[in-house]
This record gives C-alpha cells, sequence and structure tokens, in this order.
C-alpha cells in the first residue's frame, strides 16, 4: 500500500479516515477538494487541475482523498489501493451537517450553512456516482476494500500495524 486513493459521498468519512491512515502509514495525504477550491470559494481551472494531480500520481507515494469521478480512472491507473466507502446516506448527510460551522483540513473555507445544491449533489450520490464508480471498479485488479459504515473503517485503521 503505497499509493491509495479514498472515495464515497460526501459526509461520509473519507477525510477522517484518510487522516487516520496518513498518520498510520506515514503517507503523505492530499486532498483534491484544496487542490479544486480556492479560499474565495472559486475554482481553479480544469487544466491546472489535471497539471496538479498528474504531478500528483506520478509521485511515489501517496493517499489522494476525494471523488472528482472525471479523474478516477487516471488514479486508479496510479494507485495500487482504493477504500470506497458507501455508507448510507442518512449518515451522509448527517456527516455533511455535522461539519457546518467547524474548520477543516480538506476544504479551505468554513460552510455556515448546507448548500442546497451540495445537498442535492449528496442525495443524488447513490443513483448518480456509485455506479460510475462500481463501474470503473469492476475492471479494477488491485486491492479495494469497501466499507459500509464508519464503524468498519474505524476497525480496519485499529487493525492496521
Amino acid at each position: 500500500m503505497k499509493r491509495v486513493i479514498v472515495i464515497g459521498c460526501p459526509g461520509a468519512g473519507k477525510s477522517t479516515f484518510a487522516s487516520k491512515l496518513a498518520a498510520k502509514t506515514r503517507l503523505p495525504l492530499y486532498y483534491l477538494d484544496m487542490i479544486w477550491h480556492r479560499a474565495d470559494r472559486t475554482v481553479i481551472g480544469r487544466d491546472e487541475f489535471d497539471r496538479q494531480l498528474d504531478k500528483l500520481v506520478n509521485e511515489d507515494e501517496w493517499i489522494i482523498d476525494g471523488n472528482y469521478a472525471r479523474t478516477l480512472p487516471i488514479r486508479l491507473v496510479h494507485c495500487d489501493t482504493v477504500y470506497f466507502f458507501n455508507i448510507p446516506l442518512e449518515e451522509c448527510i448527517e456527516g455533511a451537517k455535522s461539519r457546518l460551522g467547524r474548520e477543516r483540513v480538506d476544504m479551505p473555507w468554513v460552510d455556515d450553512e448546507m448548500d442546497p445544491e451540495f445537498l442535492q449533489w449528496i442525495m443524488d450520490f447513490p443513483r448518480d456516482v456509485v455506479p460510475e464508480i462500481e463501474h470503473h471498479l469492476s475492471d479494477f485488479d488491485k486491492t479495494v476494500v469497501r466499507f459500509h459504515s464508519r464503524e468498519e473503517a474505524d476497525e480496519f485503521i485499529e487493525s492496521l500495524k
């Protein structure tokens, strides 16, 4: 396990897991949201994002946290391990709500209220994004670990030496 991606619905616990995994493995951790988003709530261009991602995936070791489905095939080519959070939608919504008003290491700003478009994206994730993820993972012949609860993810982290 030297090149890892952590994917799944927003609010599922990906970033928390990635942080714990980085602490256990000493692998460098990168958050795609911190690359894409600027502190002023604008985003970088797609070409610049792709350049930065290309640079990351060509490093020797990393954990990359985030979905960005368009770039999933690129990350899958370079990674050796995938952690896929496919937990119940209600837990994801509650997870996203629980971080309102709190600083996060994976986003360059603090949200004080739930953005309706973001909430809708979370609600549509199981229908719109999970099938795409599963399609890409069906051809992936390396390690895939699926978590169906945060407790499973916590138990996994505790099992690492």
